[in-house]
């Protein structure tokens, strides 16, 4: 008996529908105004999310971004920092290799911590060397070509022009001046160690008896500023402040699809988005070309 009722209420369930397409029409409206409010309340959800995330770095950011911009124009107090240079003597023998230098000075500066950047110089002629040898093989270049065109207008022989052939003459035993070797520049080795609070550069310049050592104490702007920057920041700290990066760029797209998704007033928002990629454009276009 219940099967039967079942079967009857489908069946009229059927009719129903198929005799009223309009309610078909309502429902599947119905369904996908439902969708659209889940997507918008994902959306505000991931936008908050994202939001709280990168709300500490962006605090940070921004106002190093601020002071960085607008210390000169704002007469802003500057930075507090102390440099001081010393030197270093290396032990007998001197470590080799980049590496044992790298140690070896993590040591005797007692620098705890991962290591820095490391930057290494290939020896090269020392650049007023390689000018001078670029002005004397263009002036030789020169000599040579005035020296051809003179020679065949005044210095012709004039048996050479009637086709005599001129008398044979003695060769001349002029040895050319040996070029002496270009001076060098040896190999730089420089090295970055510390964090953004304390920045130690050491220089070592190959077949130095000795290091050059440069510090700098930041105070508390200096080393925001080189959170900022990212300078003597660890790996992590760079791949922290890239998820900000990556924040942003989500917290740009949910906030163009909440704006779309819960306002009507659409031409404002369009005016309001395209004046600021006109600014935007305009002002880059200007920095490039002006």
């Amino acid at each position: 008996m219940h099967s039967r009722q079942t079967e009857s209420n489908s069946m009229t369930d059927m009719t129903t529908t198929a005799a009223d397409p309009a309610g078909s029409a309502e429902a599947r409206r119905r369904q996908l105004y439902a969708g659209r409010i889940l997507f918008v309340q994902w959306v505000r959800r991931s936008h908050g999310w994202f939001g709280l995330w990168g709300a500490v770095l962006g605090l940070t950011f921004g106002f190093s971004g601020i002071w960085l911009n607008h210390r000169a124009v704002l007469k802003l107090p500057p930075v507090a920092q102390q440099r001081s240079s010393s030197q270093i003597l290396l032990p007998e023998p001197a470590p080799a290799t980049v590496e044992a230098m790298r140690d070896w000075l993590q040591a005797a500066l007692a620098i705890k911590g991962s290591p820095g950047t490391t930057r290494v110089e290939a020896a090269r002629p020392v650049p007023w060397a390689e000018n001078a040898e670029r002005g004397k093989r263009s002036g030789a270049g020169k000599g040579k070509r005035e020296g051809k065109r003179e020679g065949g207008r005044e210095g012709e022989d004039p048996s050479a022009r009637s086709g005599d052939v001129a008398p044979a003459t003695e060769p001349v035993d002029s040895a050319a001046p040996r070029q002496s070797p270009p001076l060098m520049q040896p190999e730089h080795w420089t090295f970055n160690f510390g964090g953004p609070d304390v920045l130690i550069q050491a220089d070592y310049w190959s077949g130095n008896k000795s290091v050059s050592i440069r510090t700098t104490s930041n105070g508390f702007m200096a080393t925001l500023m080189n959170f900022h920057k990212g300078t003597g920041m660890t790996t992590a700290w760079i791949l922290l402040a890239d998820t900000l990066a990556g924040s942003l760029i989500f917290l740009s797209i949910t906030g163009v699809i909440l704006w779309v998704q819960t306002n009507r007033r659409r031409a404002i928002g369009a005016a309001i988005f395209f004046t600021s990629l006109t600014a935007v454009l305009g002002l880059a276009l200007a920095s490039m070309w002006g």
